[in-house]
């Protein structure tokens, strides 16, 4: 005869009890957290929806913070470079002032005068940093000063003054991340933005019978052009010709050496890969241990300013009162460098345009995307607070019935 303990009722009454506890204490918190998966088991399928979901919300929130500080950086150089055009466009006025009335040396000296204060406050804005502390036209050498004054004297001027303009930064290569492997390009370069005339560098050393020893490769406006042992010159400038640099290469006619032409006004950039030297046995190079200084062999023809040199011109030739120069070439000068200006403004705008647009693309996003979450991981209060109430009735009910079912026991009737 199998025996039947007076306790396993008792056991079994608390064992379901604890387990309505335990689903009770389960939608508490659920309704704590606001969210109906708790556990991976309790939806498998929806779990992995809402860590998608998640996932994503996340990305594009990094997104969105990213294209506010790309909108605020380009409104940054915006108002800088429109700062920069108003005093180039004022330095014009001077120029044709200067050119065109009936002044004497000393009227035009008064001129120049000005305009030498005018180009002080025109690299005063070249050098200017961001909302991040870093130098909005330095290119990649974020931290350095990107233009550094050359002081000397100069005919008729009678003082120290500024002779030349150089520029110690980097082509434009910082980029933020406005989608899924999609970028927007920050900076403008101070060789590119403060240029005025198309560059052409064109070396005197004879390289006819020149052939690359070894493969190697060289850098032309951070554009890297690979070369195999053997190369000739016209396969070098078959390369560069084919490479996404903006430049035009040919060989001198003159010189037969190799040349450059820039199809746009910018400082061409030009350097030999750390196990190559290319660049300076063609005599465009030479080596330097200073970054930051022109690196072109001396030896080199180089032309094409910036438009710091188009008002260095200008005023110079104030200086001396050479007002025939002033209008024809010192003008020209200044035009060029406001056309390429008014260039760079209106890439840096559509560069801003492309990341508002993208900016109010990701704040629809991230409102449908939390809202996928929501409905798949947001907890429905209505029927968890019913799910509870009627837990709780019956938690109530099964106390009760427990009380009258579970028969007595010792203590009880020794009571």
């Amino acid at each position: 005869m199998q025996r039947i303990s007076s306790d396993m009722p008792n056991t079994d009454v608390q064992y379901r009890l604890r387990r309505q506890e335990e689903a009770r204490s389960n939608i508490e918190s659920k309704l704590t957290s606001n969210t109906r998966i708790k556990d991976l088991r309790d939806d498998p399928l929806g779990a992995a929806h809402a860590t998608r979901y998640d996932s994503y919300l996340t990305r594009l929130q990094r997104y969105e913070k990213n294209t506010q500080f790309a909108m605020e950086h380009f409104d940054f150089q915006d108002s800088y470079l429109r700062e920069f055009d108003e005093i180039l466009q004022r330095v014009r006025q001077l120029a044709v002032q200067g050119a065109n009335g009936p002044w004497g040396a000393d009227e035009t000296r008064y001129i120049a005068i000005e305009i030498n204060e005018l180009l002080k406050e025109l690299v005063d804005i070249a050098n200017r940093t961001g909302p991040d502390s870093k130098q909005l036209w330095a290119g990649d050498k974020a931290f350095t000063e990107p233009f550094r004054l050359v002081e000397g004297t100069v005919e008729g001027g009678g003082e120290l003054l500024v002779v030349g303009v150089e520029y110690r930064g980097a082509g434009a290569s910082r980029r933020t991340e406005i989608g899924d492997g999609s970028y927007v390009t920050l900076d403008i370069g101070g060789g590119e933005a403060f240029w005025a005339e198309k560059m052409n560098i064109v070396s005197r050393f004879d390289a006819t019978n020149y052939r690359v020893t070894q493969d190697s490769a060289f850098f032309v406006d951070g554009v890297e052009i690979k070369l195999t042992a053997g190369d000739t010159l016209h396969t070098i400038v078959a390369k560069i010709n084919d490479s996404a640099a903006p430049v035009k290469a040919y060989v001198d006619i003159e010189t037969h050496g190799l040349a450059l032409n820039g199809t746009d006004p910018h400082l061409i950039r030009m350097e030999d890969r750390a196990d190559s030297r290319v660049l300076q046995d063609l005599g465009i190079i030479r080596q330097s241990n200073d970054p930051y200084a022109p690196n072109w062999h001396e030896s080199a023809l180089v032309s094409g300013g910036s438009a710091f040199d188009m008002v260095i011109r200008l005023r110079d030739a104030l200086y001396r009162h050479d007002q025939e120069f002033a209008g024809g070439q010192g003008l020209g000068g200044i035009d060029l460098a406001l056309s390429n200006l008014a260039s760079r403004l209106t890439l840096e705008g559509s560069r801003r345009e492309r990341a508002e647009f993208a900016w109010q693309r990701i704040g629809e996003e991230i409102g449908n995307v939390t809202a996928s979450l929501a409905r798949e991981h947001a907890l429905n209060y209505s029927d968890a607070a019913t799910d509870l109430a009627m837990m709780d009735f019956a938690h109530r009910a099964a106390l009760a019935v427990a009380a009258r079912v579970i028969p007595p026991t010792l203590l009880d009737f020794l009571r």
